[in-house]
C-alpha cells in the first residue's frame, strides 16, 4: 500500500476516510480515542497544504438522516484536537457539502455529515453502491483510506471511492496492519490470546483459526459460560449459546489435539440478576446455583489468568471479563488489563469493548504495545479473511 508520501497534497483535495464512530450520550461524545486516532493523518496533510474532506459513518441510521446520529458533536472534538475550526457539511453529497468543499482553503478541514445517512454508502447494489461513491469521489484529486475499523466493510466510501481516485493508506490503517502481521507472521512465543465478550457465535472464525496459531487461549466474558456447558458444567441463568455447544466442544477437542492450553474460569461472580447493585457471590465455576447468572470471573481465575499471561512474549486481548460497565462486574476486566500492562510483551488490546474498558477503567493508553480502532477488522484478519478495504488500497499498486 502507498502512503502519504507518495503524493504532493500541497493545494490539492484529500478525501480522507476515517474511523470516528464513537459512542454518544445525547450529544456528548463518551470515549473520543476514535476521533484522537485520526488526528495523525488529517495533521499531517493539512501541514503539508491540503485541503482536507473527512468522511466517516456513525451508528446504523439505515440509509437515510436521523439527528441521533449526526456527526456534528464528533466536528466540534476534532476541531478541540487540532486546534483548528472544522468546517461541517449538513448534508453527505448535497448543496452544504458542496459549499463547505469549495470553500476549503489550504491546511483546512471539512468534515461531510454521516455517511450512513445515505443508502448508497452500504448497498448490497453494486451500482447503487458505485452511483454514490462518484458523488463522493467527485469532491476530491486523492483518497487517503484511514478508516481501519470500516476495512472489513464492503462499502462505497471504504472499497469503491480509491477505485476512482490515486490512492495511499493512512497513518492509523499502516500502523494496524503492521501490528495485525506481528500477530499472524511468526509472533514471538509464548503467544497467548485472550477472549471474552458476550457471545461465542461472534468470533467462531478466530477461534478455528487462532487455535492453529496460539499457544495459549484464555477463555472468559459471557463466551466461557457455553465453553463450561459443553464440558457438561452447571451454569446457571449465565448467558448461554445452546446452538453453539457442538461447535465448542470441537474446539476443546482440537486444542487438545494441537496441544494448545486452552483456559477457562475456574471461579465466577454469581449475580441474583443482571443489574449495576445486584447482590452476588464468589462461586467455583463447576458449581454455579440454577438462580444465579455469572457477571465476571472470579478472583482465583484472575490469579490464574495473570500468571498464565506472565510469560507470555505475545498477547493479544478481545473482549472483556464481565460486565465492566458496572463496577462490581468490572474486577476481572482490570485484573487482564493490569496483567498486560505489567507484562513485557507485544500487547494487543483489540478495539471495540476491550479499548472502552481500558478507558473507562483508567489504565494507562502508553501501557499497552498497541490499542487497535478495530475490533471486528482486527478479528477478521486474525480470522485470516480478505479485508475488502484493504484489497482496494492494494489495488494498483
Amino acid at each position: 500500500m502507498k502512503d502519504l508520501s507518495a503524493f504532493d497534497v500541497k493545494g490539492r483535495r484529500v478525501l480522507v476516510r476515517a474511523d470516528l464512530n464513537v459512542p454518544l450520550d445525547g450529544d456528548v461524545i463518551t470515549d473520543d480515542g476514535r476521533i484522537r486516532a485520526s488526528v495523525p493523518t488529517i495533521r499531517e496533510l493539512t501541514d503539508k497544504g491540503a485541503r482536507v474532506v473527512v468522511c466517516a459513518h456513525l451508528g446504523r441510521p439505515k440509509g437515510e438522516p436521523n439527528p441521533k446520529y449526526s456527526l456534528a458533536p464528533v466536528a466540534r472534538r476534532l476541531g478541540e484536537l487540532l486546534g483548528a475550526d472544522v468546517a461541517f457539511a449538513t448534508d453527505v453529497v448535497g448543496e452544504s457539502a458542496r459549499s463547505v468543499v469549495e470553500g476549503l482553503g489550504e491546511g483546512q478541514v471539512a468534515l461531510l455529515e454521516n455517511l450512513r445517512f445515505e443508502r448508497g454508502e452500504e448497498s448490497k447494489d453494486d451500482a447503487e453502491r458505485a452511483a454514490f461513491a462518484e458523488r463522493l469521489a467527485a469532491f476530491a484529486d486523492l483518497y487517503v483510506g484511514d478508516g481501519f475499523g470500516a476495512v472489513h466493510r464492503k462499502h462505497a466510501s471504504v472499497y469503491d471511492v480509491p477505485k476512482l481516485l490515486p490512492h495511499a493508506a493512512g497513518r492509523l490503517v499502516l500502523a494496524e496492519v503492521e501490528v495485525l502481521r506481528k500477530l499472524t507472521e511468526e509472533p514471538a512465543r509464548p503467544y497467548v490470546v485472550v477472549l471474552g465478550g458476550a457471545k461465542v457465535s461472534d468470533k467462531l472464525g478466530v477461534i478455528g483459526n487462532l487455535l492453529t496459531k496460539v499457544d495459549r487461549l484464555l477463555i472468559g466474558g459471557g463466551m466461557a459460560y457455553t465453553f463450561l456447558a459443553a464440558q457438561g458444567r452447571e451454569v446457571g441463568k449465565s448467558l448461554l449459546q445452546e446452538d453453539q455447544l457442538d461447535t465448542v466442544r470441537g474446539f476443546l477437542d482440537e486444542a487438545a489435539k494441537r496441544g494448545v492450553e486452552l483456559v477457562l474460569p475456574v471461579d465466577v461472580l454469581a449475580a441474583v440478576d443482571f443489574a449495576e447493585d445486584a447482590e452476588y457471590e464468589v462461586v467455583d465455576a463447576t458449581a454455579i446455583p440454577a438462580d444465579r447468572q455469572g457477571l465476571d470471573i472470579g478472583p482465583r481465575t484472575r490469579e490464574l489468568f495473570a500468571e498464565k499471561l506472565a510469560d507470555a512474549r505475545t498477547v493479544f486481548w478481545n473482549g472483556p471479563m464481565g460486565v465492566f460497565e458496572f463496577e462490581a462486574f468490572s474486577g476481572g476486566t482490570r485484573a487482564v488489563a493490569e496483567a498486560l500492562v505489567a507484562s513485557e510483551a507485544f500487547t494487543v488490546v483489540g478495539g471495540g469493548d476491550s479499548a472502552a474498558a481500558v478507558r473507562r477503567l483508567g489504565l494507562p493508553e502508553d501501557g499497552f504495545s498497541h490499542i487497535s480502532t478495530g475490533g471486528g477488522a482486527s478479528l477478521e484478519y486474525l480470522e485470516g479473511k480478505t479485508l475488502p478495504g484493504l484489497v482496494a488500497l492494494e489495488a494498483g499498486e
